[in-house]
């Protein structure tokens, strides 16, 4: 599980920072990626990575501001010619699906792959055997969610060595009871999985906020998260300019890292007062508050491994 950040700054492209999109990359636990929010030209900034966007297999938008939507349409169009067949499914904001069906219906566009738009509101909006997906509206001047996204614990390790103590042949039965079933041989005893395998591998958790001043919502998204990926506009000493377009600082998001437990931070959305000398004070100033602190930039990779069993 890696996140890449195909775009990191604030409402406009810049020379040194695209507009907003991150993308999830699950190619080992589900061999798809998950892009969060579509800003204007992140099918190019694709093209500089190795990211496949038939590979793109969820896209969660977490407002409708431009700088976070106009990117959209494009991408959608474009992965039909980009070998993408299989289903893709959208999540955001009531508008969304008259955002999209306008673009693709006024510029004629013919989608070679099925296309669901799902507009969301609070609480779990997916869940299947691998992944949890949670919204909760965050303080913006339009309604913008973040996103907490919960990785479910996997089955132990393997005992192997003491099922062939126990008799049992490798084959069939030992993927059924390292998926954790019980399986039944045919002399009708029955093998218990959780007697052949180890202590379960905690899930990851990774929260990707939308634009917000900073609220209860967003710490509650972040707790105890691996990750959290939290806007940071602004520098610390402008709170007062960040409220009034409702948008964080450095020391808020570190305030909401520190309150929540996260296991690191990152910073995004930075604005472009802030050329790339300013990026070291900007994450200074959020260690001040909360130590692990980094900050995106455009193609940068972060890689969330699997937690060490005790």
């Amino acid at each position: 599980m890696e996140v890449f950040f195909l775009g990191t700054g604030a409402g406009i492209p810049a020379k040194l920072r695209n507009v907003t999109s991150i993308a999830l990359k699950l190619l080992e636990e589900r061999g798809s990626v998950w892009l969060f929010d579509c800003g204007e030209a992140t099918q190019h900034q694709i093209l500089h990575t190795a990211i496949k966007p038939r590979r793109i297999e969820k896209i969660f938008i977490t407002h409708l501001h431009g700088d976070h939507l106009y990117g959209l349409p494009g991408l959608l169009s474009s992965r039909s010619f980009q070998g993408g067949e299989t289903e893709v499914t959208v999540y955001g904001p009531k508008g969304l699906n008259e955002y999209i069906n306008v673009s693709l219906t006024v510029s004629q566009t013919y989608l070679k792959y099925p296309l669901k738009v799902i507009e969301i509101e609070e609480g779990t909006i997916f869940e299947d055997d691998q992944f949890l997906v949670e919204a909760l509206s965050l303080d913006h001047g339009i309604r913008s969610y973040g996103f907490r996204i919960v990785e479910k614990d996997r089955p132990g390790t393997l005992r192997a060595d003491e099922l062939s103590k126990a008799g049992i042949k490798p084959g069939p039965i030992y993927k059924k009871i390292k998926n954790g079933e019980n399986v039944t041989l045919e002399d009708g005893t029955v093998i218990e999985a959780v007697k052949f395998l180890g202590p379960k591998q905690k899930g990851r958790i990774v929260t990707i906020l939308g634009d917000t001043r900073k609220c209860e919502n967003a710490e509650e998204l972040a707790f105890e998260a691996d990750l959290l990926v939290h806007e940071a506009t602004f520098s610390k000493g402008e709170e007062d300019l960040a409220r009034d377009y409702f948008h964080s600082t450095t020391h808020q998001a570190a305030e909401i890292a520190k309150r929540a437990g996260v296991k690191k931070l990152c910073l995004t959305h930075i604005s472009s007062r802030y050329d790339r000398d300013a990026w070291k004070e900007l994450v200074a100033e959020a260690k001040e508050i909360f130590h692990d602190t980094e900050i995106a930039e455009d193609f940068k990779e972060i890689d969330i491994p699997l937690q060490k069993n005790s």
